[in-house]
């Protein structure tokens, strides 16, 4: 391998391990946001419990004064009742009695209606305010610990672009701009090992010319499918060199 091929090849795994940390980065806040927004839907579910438990006791607190008061008012017309002149009167007193109490007793079983019905909005808002306690700790946690790795993430992504930068250096302005525009073809793989006579990067054979070129490269060769650089290490023996050679047909 020569000195440039090490150079891209240097510069290829540089430039892999920097996307992945690029796209670990971008992800962190995006993990976030979803687990924030998972939160507060729980919390706006809570509230809403929250709210229909505040409605259905001011509900029952209503209920319970209008009681009172129709007592207080049929305790005053049977009173009153005592002093009618005549018969007439007399009915007309028990009519409204009778329309107080009917009052009374249809609140009382609305009352009854809204204390069962408060009985699961009550233990849905404790379980809810018991579950949302942890939730709220547990995302605390997620968020330190991606700050934290965010942090590690962004130290690391500097060091690998210092060192990015120092290897482009070293390399020729064409070799650059060849590296640069197979990266973008191949979204980052630029180099790729001959093994077998066939590219490792897109499976296909060599022609058998171009294997003994590539055997023989002094210089930098392309992969006539893909366009990618292509390199080729010598296999241990001669055995394995004899398998590793393609046959003309």
């Amino acid at each position: 391998m020569t000195a440039e091929l090490e150079l891209v090849s240097r510069l290829q795994t540089l430039d892999l391990k920097i996307g992945e940390l690029q796209r670990e980065v971008a992800t962190l806040p995006k993990h976030i946001a979803q687990i924030e927004k998972t939160l507060d839907s729980h919390l706006r579910r809570l509230e809403a419990d929250r709210a229909a438990l505040s409605a259905n006791q001011k509900e029952r607190k209503r209920l319970e004064d209008e009681i009172k008061v129709q007592e207080q008012k049929v305790s005053k017309l049977r009173d009153q009742m005592l002093g009618a002149k005549n018969n007439e009167q007399y009915k007309a007193f028990q009519n409204e009695i009778e329309y107080g109490q009917n009052e009374v007793r249809k609140h009382e079983d609305r009352i009854l209606d809204l204390m069962g019905e408060s009985e699961p909005l009550e233990t849905n808002v404790k379980t809810a305010e018991a579950a949302l306690k942890e939730e709220k700790q547990q995302v605390d946690a997620e968020k330190a610990r991606a700050r934290e790795a965010t942090a590690k993430d962004e130290k690391q992504l500097a060091e690998l672009t210092a060192e990015r930068n120092a290897v482009v250096a070293q390399l020729k302005p064409a070799m650059n701009r060849t590296y640069e525009r197979i990266r973008k073809k191949w979204n980052g793989t630029v180099v790729a090992e001959v093994v077998g006579g066939r590219c490792t990067a897109c499976q296909i054979v060599l022609r058998p010319q171009l294997f003994q070129e590539l055997r023989r490269a002094e210089e930098m060769m392309f992969c006539e499918s893909c366009g990618r650089i292509i390199f080729y290490n010598p296999p241990i023996s001669v055995e394995q060199d004899l398998a590793a050679t393609p046959q003309a047909q």
